[in-house]
């Protein structure tokens, strides 16, 4: 209670206005020195008491930089009914169009595969040999037929078959993915769409034989007297799905070599695949057109991307792996990135290709993560969006990485980052900037040589009214009710994963012993089907593992007419699948590491017709945050887990029906459709933000060289750090580079150049590296001193102004840098800065914006001061003295001049950008009053300061950023790098000297 009395007085002291000794509520007269000084001493001995104390991060405002809390925009928020959302994406299409932004009305979405198959007939299948016919599959008369799987409305199924009009082209549907490819297709409701994705492998039309299925061993034979009848019958048509779904695959026959596809087979499946969704599914009413665009990559090129650096190396990664971890033969996360960067590269070129002023871009997952970059220097416009579907890990796990800052710089080549949950997107931001040194904005996006990125999440979800049409399937009572019979008297617990160490199967299993371990009355009465299908890669040793583990549990606690453990490691059909979710009691589901987990998903719309079951779910998934009613554990923990399965099968039947209730609306309203929407929504919102609402062009060469040739007098105008030198960790390590040096020692040469570094270092900084530089001009501490070319004399432009503030500053700096750890100050003759560069990232600029925030609303409105945020830095400085006032000084003694080029990098370079704002509206002439920098200096105060016409045009004046594109600035070109500065001014030097040679000659 006695802080809560206190901090409103501490408060008032520090935001409002200082009291006096005496007790009067306001200083009258603060404009005078006397009262000033009286309250100056105050402030300080006031700061002392509470630095001694450790009492003034209490005097500070609640803090906005809590980056640990979730934020509740996407479940408050974001409209999640699918018609808010498309309503809410044509109100946006509708305000850019009337602010004149191009939108094209497309959708590009770029994935590793696309949703097709491809096979090719051979050229000589016309005129050879006929190969016979594929052996049909042998069928058990006893053994009911699942149903045709019916075909999803987002792709085709294999069963689906389609030829091109040559007829050489054989097309069918692909597996996988189909959350995020329903999820697209929806959008053709609003959009069209253009699916580019790599053709995978294509195989040959010519089908291999192969033997009946009755004759092949790994089909278990189906048991005509057994009193596991029904059980065996899932197994055995499971075993036949998956046999008869291997025979399409791979019967086929065997691959093509891409060399081998003649440009005339290739053009051809282009063409069929530009209408080939419609083809197979139809167009509903308003439906925009959707079309697949194959990307052609080199097969060894494209399985060393995709086998090796994506499964090798990112996805063990990604899931908290390393790559020693999964590694057979060798560990090395490097071999194959040539080709990472290759199949990304034949990516980029293809959307360069089809791509169309106004189409929105999204590129999907961690097999395209370079291609945003890419896409960004061969289409500096063009609006991005990334979304990373595999989980992100901590900036511990992910700076192991070799390629760690290839592989960000490529990701924020977007505008917009978008991952499945907060936490991922946090992970990823702390890597930007524990790992590249990157600075996050106000907004939380990455500044990245002033592109901003902008970081966002949004969780995927499964077609739920698919799902829901699946469920009512006729193939699946029959088999629910025979699982039913099977286990009558018994709590059915069902888990089905991918056998991948990150999945948590073992953890599961050993979960289960000990739920019947600690919980006996469950031994005869509670069995776990746990259905596995094949990973990634194969791990024979987890098989094992599993298999013994499973093995166990039946041995230690089964019996003649119990087995507690029911393990397939197969691929079930769809009718088994949803017949084993809706029978079930209890789901249980338990990932060490995922992203996005449809199973469940299913679990929960399957139960809405029967149980209302309760759901176990690993609190490491993506989803889990928003399916909080699910009872979430920790996999690790097989107490918990346990604990956690013997609730749920106990659970009241009110408290199931609440849980459900809620979990059934979160997967109905969070569908795939819905992200789709959320997605062209974000990125739609991206387009009328600064980073995209102005792209400075790059400085063309050949117009500057033309005004340079012509100009009888010019000036060049330069920042040090970050554009003649970069940025580096170590500012005194920041040296010019020789090329630097002959660029700067060149132009300072000519007699018709006048050149000056405008820089905020000290001048002994500048005398030591540039000082033996003849003719060259310095301005140190951002325009508090200068020297003249030819000058050794520096000029004090503080000697008039009120100092006094400088101490009030140190002491608040030494504050903050007794408590950030590898900051330090640096103290000017005109300005004090607070460095953080070497301190934690995070830490340190959550103590500077703290900083920032006291100095301008307290000591800023008080003193003749303003404070710069900079580079991993802080500087307080007089509002008289600034690099804009520099400039309006060189130019108001060189009014004469026709060519400027000043180039700068970071905000206090906006001052000099701004200064060169000559030109208003459309005159043609200039006219410059006397700045205050000249005054300043004056020999006496009586001294007149006439106005100035510059000769200048508005066409010959060169501001140049130096960053990205999309870099917010008042400069009119930009350049990427310093070395292209000095790139550019060597390359004027030279063609200067060209015609002097030639005219000599």
């Amino acid at each position: 209670m006695g802080v809560r009395r206190v901090r409103p007085r501490r408060w008032h002291l520090w935001r409002g206005r200082p009291k006096k000794a005496t007790g009067r509520s306001r200083m009258t007269q603060r404009g005078t020195n006397t009262h000033f000084h009286k309250w100056r001493r105050s402030w300080i001995s006031t700061l002392h008491l509470l630095l001694a104390l450790d009492l003034l991060p209490l005097c500070l405002p609640p803090s906005t930089m809590d980056s640990f809390a979730e934020p509740d925009k996407f479940r408050s928020a974001a409209p999640l009914n699918l018609a808010d959302v498309r309503a809410e994406v044509l109100r946006l299409e509708q305000d850019h169009r009337a602010k004149g932004i191009p939108l094209s009305g497309r959708i590009l979405h770029l994935c590793h595969y696309l949703p097709v198959t491809l096979a090719l007939s051979p050229p000589n299948d016309s005129t050879g040999i006929p190969s016979p016919p594929a052996t049909p599959p042998a069928k058990a008369s006893d053994i009911p037929e699942s149903p045709t799987d019916a075909a999803s409305p987002a792709l085709a199924t294999p069963k689906e078959e389609f030829k091109s009009s040559e007829g050489k082209w054989k097309i069918g549907g692909r597996y996988g993915h189909s959350a995020m490819i329903s999820g697209i297709s929806s959008l053709a409701a609003t959009h069209e769409q253009l699916i580019i994705g790599w053709t995978g492998d294509v195989a040959s039309t010519v089908p291999i034989e192969l033997p009946p299925v009755s004759s092949r061993t790994d089909v278990p034979e189906h048991p005509d007297h057994s009193p596991h009848l029904h059980h065996r019958t899932v197994s055995s048509i499971a075993s036949i799905a998956t046999a008869q779904d291997d025979e399409e695959e791979t019967g086929a026959g065997k691959k093509v070599p891409l060399a081998s596809i003649s440009e005339q087979d290739r053009k051809s499946l282009e063409e069929t695949l530009k209408d080939y969704p419609e083809k197979i599914r139809g167009r509903k009413e308003g439906e925009k057109d959707t079309a697949y665009v194959p990307v052609w990559i080199d097969d060894k090129v494209a399985h060393g991307h995709y086998d090796g650096y994506c499964k090798q190396t990112l996805w063990p990664l990604f899931h908290y792996l390393l790559w020693q971890d999964v590694a057979t033969e060798y560990a090395s996360a490097d071999q194959h990135w040539p080709s990472y960067y290759k199949a990304n590269e034949d990516f980029a070129k293809k959307v360069a290709e089809v791509y169309k002023p106004g189409d929105l871009i999204w590129v999907h997952d961690y097999h395209l993560l370079l291609v945003p970059l890419l896409i960004r220097q061969m289409l500096p416009e063009a609006a991005v969006g990334l979304f990373v579907h595999t989980p992100f890990p901590s900036s511990e796990v992910f700076r192991c990485l070799p390629r760690r800052k290839e592989i960000l710089d490529g990701m924020l080549g977007a505008n917009l980052v978008c991952f499945q949950t907060y936490s991922y997107s946090r992970h990823f931001t702390s890597s930007c900037v524990r790992v590249c040194g990157y600075e996050t904005t106000s907004r939380g996006g990455i500044d990245v040589q002033g592109h901003v990125a902008t970081i966002s999440y949004c969780p995927v979800g499964v077609d739920a009214e698919r799902v829901g049409r699946d469920v009512l399937r006729p193939g699946i009572q029959p088999k629910l009710e025979a699982l039913r019979t099977l286990y009558e008297g018994k709590k059915i617990i069902v888990g089905r994963d991918k056998l991948d160490v990150v999945k948590g199967v073992v953890q599961k299993l050993r979960a289960f012993e000990k739920l019947l371990q600690d919980y006996p009355q469950w031994i005869g009465h509670a069995v776990l089907i746990q259905v596995t299908s094949p990973a990634l890669s194969d791990s024979p040793k987890l098989e094992r593992q599993v298999s013994e583990i499973v093995a166990h549990i039946n041995g230690e606690y089964g019996s003649l007419d119990f087995i507690p453990v029911h393990h397939y490691h197969q691929t079930i059909k769809k009718d088994e699948f949803y017949a084993l979710l809706s029978v079930a009691d209890l789901g249980v589901i338990t990932p060490l590491r995922d992203g996005m987990n449809t199973t469940s998903m299913e679990f929960v719309i399957a139960q809405e017709q029967t149980k209302k079951s309760p759901l176990v779910l690993s609190e490491f998934m993506g989803i889990s945050n928003n399916m909080s009613e699910a009872l979430q554990i920790n996999p690790w923990n097989l107490g918990e887990v346990a604990a956690a399965m013997h609730r749920g099968l106990t659970m009241s039947d009110e408290e199931k029906l609440r849980r459900h209730t809620s979990l059934y609306h979160t997967v109905t309203t969070q569908t795939s459709h819905t992200w789709a929407g959320m997605l062209a929504k974000m990125l739609l919102e991206q387009l009328g933000r600064q980073n995209l609402a102005k792209q400075t062009p790059f400085i063309p060469k050949d117009r500057l060289e033309k005004s340079y040739l012509k100009a009888t007098k010019r000036l060049f105008l330069f920042d040090y750090d970050g554009t003649l030198a970069p940025i580096v960790k170590v500012p005194s390590m920041a040296t010019p580079t020789p090329a630097t040096l002959e660029a700067l020692e060149k132009l300072a040469a000519d007699p018709k150049n006048i050149v000056y570094i405008i820089s905020g270092r000290d001048g002994e900084f500048l005398e030591q590296h540039l000082g033996h530089i003849k003719n060259l001009g310095m301005s140190a501490e951002h325009g508090g001193f200068i020297r003249e070319p030819g000058s050794k004399i520096w000029a004090n432009f503080t000697e008039n102004l009120d100092m006094s503030w400088m101490d009030e500053v140190l002491e608040i700096f030494k504050y903050y840098t007794e408590r950030t750890t590898g900051s330090q100050i640096e103290t000017k003759k005109s300005a004090i800065t607070w460095h953080y560069r070497s301190s934690d990232p995070e830490w340190g600029l959550f103590q500077c914006r703290q900083c920032q925030d006291l100095l301008e609303n307290n000591l800023a409105r008080k003193r003749p001061i303003e404070v710069l945020v900079g580079k991993k830095n802080l500087e307080v400085r007089p509002i008289a003295v600034n690099k804009g006032e520099i400039v309006k000084r060189i130019l108001y003694f060189h009014p004469d001049a026709e060519f400027i080029f000043c180039a700068g990098d970071d905000k206090t370079d906006e001052d000099m950008f701004r200064a060169l704002l000559l030109f208003q509206n459309d005159n043609s002439k200039a006219v410059l009053e006397a700045p205050l920098s000249v005054t300043l200096l004056a020999d006496n105060d009586t001294t007149k300061f006439e106005s100035v016409e510059l000769a200048v045009t508005r066409d010959d004046i060169f501001t140049t950023a130096v960053g990205h594109s999309s870099k917010r600035t008042l400069a009119v070109w930009h350049v990427t790098t310093p070395e292209e500065i000095v790139e550019h001014m060597l390359h004027l030097v030279a063609t200067s000297a060209a015609p002097e040679e030639k005219s000599n000659l």
